[in-house]
């Protein structure tokens, strides 16, 4: 690798062991074995680099989320799938729970940071139809709009669950919980609900 990989690795070392904030320039060099004085060459600034870090490392986790996925029965119902997929999900707020801590906390950060917020803001509809393709429930080939709506609803969902399992695990929703209430939801709606 060369120096400008190696720092990406380092900061996202950094990044799940001290967080966001909680990372230093110093940290990084110190990580990757490159100079203080590369980041800047390479990325600019530390905090470009760490959001490029945060990129790519949600971009990882997306890729082995979706191999761990392979195994959905395909012939399940939608509702079926829906609660296997969010049962693994929240299976990885346990198993991958220093890079979900670094999510929440940019949320909070984002507001302290506007070339933080700038950068998400440009890759979040990229999140948004990234979720529509993970998740059960939109046919692939339906218009950019119908899929950037469903991720959407499932970024909120994401993040709101997200939450409850931090605050409390043993009460947070679960995939069951969420394909219950889906199922709710459903039978309650209305054909002229369907026309809008």
């Amino acid at each position: 690798m060369g120096n400008r990989e190696d720092l990406l690795e380092g900061a996202k070392r950094c990044l799940l062991e001290k967080g966001y904030r909680g990372t230093t320039a110093r940290d990084i060099a110190a990580a990757s074995g490159v100079s203080l004085a590369a980041i800047g060459y390479h990325f600019g600034s530390k905090e470009a680099l760490m959001n490029q870090a945060v990129y790519e490392a949600v971009g990882e986790w997306s890729e082995g989320f979706e191999q761990a996925l392979a195994a959905v029965d395909p012939q399940a119902s939608t509702l079926d799938r829906l609660e296997t997929v969010w049962t693994h999900m929240v299976a990885s707020f346990q198993q991958d729970k220093p890079l979900w801590r670094a999510q929440l906390e940019l949320v909070v950060e984002i507001e302290r940071n506007p070339e933080l917020g700038e950068f998400f803001a440009k890759i979040q509809p990229e999140a948004h139809l990234g979720l529509a393709e993970l998740f059960p429930g939109v046919d692939p080939t339906s218009d950019e709009t119908t899929r950037m709506q469903v991720g959407k609803l499932y970024h909120a969902l994401l993040i709101g669950v997200m939450a409850q399992y931090f605050i409390d695990p043993q009460t947070a929703a679960t995939g069951h919980d969420l394909a219950q209430a889906l199922r709710i939801v459903a039978a309650a709606i209305q054909p002229k609900d369907v026309a809008g």
